[in-house]
């Protein structure tokens, strides 16, 4: 194997997230940046907003809800 090809690993580097939290992860790079992360993502936080524009959840809900029906009978 060739020497001094790999990357360095560091398991201490720190990511920060534009919220403001902070996590130490593994990664080759020295420091990570990231918009969003699971403190402040709306699906982790249960602020999650779906747009229905044109009825499509509830098309989606309905017919989950008639195939689940179907795999009963």
């Amino acid at each position: 194997m060739k020497k001094d090809i790999h990357p360095k690993y560091d398991i201490k580097t720190k990511a920060t997230c534009a919220c403001g939290a902070v996590f130490e992860v593994g990664s080759t790079m020295p420091l990570i940046a990231m918009e969003i992360c699971s403190q402040c993502h709306p699906f982790y936080t249960g602020n999650e907003k779906i747009m229905d524009t044109a009825g499509r959840v509830d098309r989606f809900n309905k017919r989950k809800i008639a195939s689940a029906s179907k795999a009963k009978k």
